[in-house]
């Protein structure tokens, strides 16, 4: 089982993948889920944890699921 630093890093990252491959800004992004700028970028830069509401938000937003969100693969 892996660290639970390395999910948070690898959906961080995702995020943000998530993000530019849409082509959002942070701030349209913080718009479309009732969040802030802020918010968005302690998320991909991992300086805050997810809460469950904000994660199911942003799956449905990015219209991926949580597994693929989270980047969980399977083996």
């Amino acid at each position: 089982m892996q660290d639970v630093n390395t999910y948070q890093d690898r959906l961080a990252k995702n995020i943000r993948k998530f993000r530019m491959e849409n082509k959002y800004s942070q701030e349209y992004l913080a718009e479309l889920i009732d969040r802030t700028r802020e918010h968005i970028n302690r998320l991909e830069t991992g300086k805050e944890s997810i809460g469950f509401t904000t994660f199911v938000k942003l799956a449905q937003v990015f219209n991926v699921s949580l597994d693929e969100l989270a980047g969980f693969q399977k083996d």
